[in-house]
């Protein structure tokens, strides 16, 4: 009776049960899938991180890095002192003021050397002005004033016993201005590439209002 007893009192431990083969299977089945979820989402993680490098460097490309020609204009061009003849002696001597206007759009300063910006009547040249050597902004403007004088002297008489004759007496006289600036756009302290900023213009002057009427390319 006493051993009943004590058998009751003091029960046998319990006996682990060894997993089986084909749990330990589906065990590392689910590992395997778990490393392969992790290595799928870090691929997803790199590639769109490359293409968003890609789409940065691609617009850093075409906006920062991308090398406009700058452009050279007059701007208004105001007489000072207007002398004309008429269709029996056509002549003409005028002066006036306007600017050079050098447009940078680039992201880094335009260096340009001196020249000289042209003025002619029928592609005979009848004044000239200077524009000395400077620098236009990161995206910016840079005018020069200048003050211009323009006469008939040089042209043939052929020339102005025809044409200048006729323009005098329709009381609009046509002139045109021509320069060409060479220089360097310089981007991010390091890369310099060469452009060549030219300016062509139209100058349709009419003598009796003293108003310009200019148009540029």
């Amino acid at each position: 009776m006493a051993e009943k007893v004590n058998q009751q009192a003091y029960p046998s431990a319990p006996t682990h049960k060894q997993p089986s083969r084909d749990e330990e299977s589906a065990t590392l089945q689910s590992d395997q899938e778990l490393r392969k979820k992790k290595r799928i989402k870090l691929g997803i993680y790199i590639a769109a991180f490359i293409v968003f490098q890609v789409i940065v460097i691609t617009a850093f490309s075409l906006t920062v890095m991308r090398v406009k020609t700058p452009k050279v204009r007059l701007g208004t061009v105001t007489l000072q002192d207007v002398k004309t003849g008429n269709q029996t002696s056509p002549l003409f001597d005028i002066s006036f003021t306007t600017q050079v206007r050098i447009k940078n759009n680039n992201f880094g300063p335009y260096k340009y050397e001196s020249t000289n910006a042209m003025f002619t009547y029928q592609g005979v040249t009848v004044g000239q002005v200077s524009i000395p050597k400077g620098k236009a902004g990161f995206r910016s403007t840079k005018t020069v004033t200048v003050t211009v004088s323009v006469n008939s002297n040089a042209l043939p008489m052929s020339t102005t016993s025809s044409t200048l004759g006729s323009e005098l007496g329709a009381g609009v006289l046509t002139l045109n201005s021509h320069a060409k600036l060479s220089g360097k756009v310089e981007l991010m302290f390091v890369m310099k590439k060469k452009k060549a900023a030219k300016m062509n213009c139209t100058m349709p002057i009419h003598l009796s209002t003293k108003v310009v009427q200019l148009n540029c390319d």
